[in-house]
């Protein structure tokens, strides 16, 4: 096992550990604002890596295939909150949690029935990869990176830049003060919702054009990004981000050793150790709000 093998197995961690961030990222977003945790945000990411099928239909590539998971993300992200969420608001966090819990199954279900469980993948052109140092590259790598970090990037513009981002911290830092300030809450939530599903319709995108598409894989991306949220605060943007990453590499450089079966293991292995060692988390002093 030479250093060419792990710089390969750092620059797969580094993919999977964006994507996972996304997801990740989706999550808090939902914590810190709307207070539970959403477990049907692994099967909106299933949802748009099938609806980004459709891309290719069109004609389109990879950014058709994106685009395509998104939006449809987006529709079922901001559907869940008017449908189930929004009557439920009011009521303690457990009852969402166990909302978001059903409505996860139901949709996994209805892929199932509709679609089977037959695993399908993108019809991108299979392209040889590029030699960068020890690296192997290939194309979709570079693509996945630069969609994930430009994704990441105008997320956190949005919240640090813009008012409606404003008022979403505010929001996450004490909802009954905003309303009395004037703040629309509902307005954030819908804003919210819409962000969250886009994250979460690029991350299963992102996940089919780098494995395969099918009902499940929104449960296999659902657990590591609920291991980064923890990893990284609850609640806190830039701790899940750097949560995912670190998931995500130490997956990917325990594969030599553990094998590919159990690396998924190793992620939760890194999130016990760091409960035992600071249970708040690693970035406990930072917050939605900050």
């Amino acid at each position: 096992m030479g250093f060419s093998l792990f710089a390969n197995l750092a620059f797969n961690g580094l993919i999977t550990g964006l994507v996972v961030s996304l997801l990740a990222l989706s999550i808090t977003l939902v914590f810190g604002i709307a207070r539970f945790p959403n477990a049907a945000a692994g099967d909106v990411a299933t949802v748009g890596a099938f609806a980004g099928l459709l891309g290719p239909l069109a004609g389109g590539g990879t950014l058709w295939i994106i685009l395509c998971g998104m939006a449809a993300g987006a529709l079922l992200s901001v559907a869940f909150y008017f449908l189930l969420f929004r009557p439920l608001a009011g009521k303690s966090a457990v009852s969402s949690l166990i909302a978001s819990i059903g409505m996860a199954f139901f949709v996994r279900a209805a892929l199932t029935f509709f679609l089977g469980h037959d695993q399908r993948v993108y019809p991108l052109p299979i392209v040889r990869a590029m030699p960068v140092g020890p690296l192997r590259v290939q194309p979709t790598d570079i693509e996945i990176v630069v969609a994930a970090v430009l994704a990441l990037a105008a997320v956190f513009s949005i919240l640090h830049l813009t008012p409606i981002g404003k008022r979403m911290r505010a929001v996450a830092d004490n909802a009954e003060l905003a309303r009395v300030s004037g703040i629309r809450a509902n307005r954030v939530l819908v804003a919210m919702w819409l962000i969250a599903g886009l994250l979460a319709g690029l991350s299963g995108t992102l996940l089919g054009v780098k494995t395969v598409v099918s009902p499940e894989m929104g449960w296999d991306l659902l657990m590591p990004a609920f291991a980064a949220t923890i990893l990284g605060t609850i609640g806190n943007p830039v701790g899940a981000v750097l949560g995912g990453v670190l998931i995500g590499l130490a997956q990917e450089l325990s594969t030599p050793f553990v094998g590919f079966t159990y690396k998924l293991g190793v992620g939760f292995l890194v999130l016990l150790v760091t409960l035992l060692i600071r249970p708040q988390g690693l970035f406990a002093k930072n917050s939605l709000v900050r």
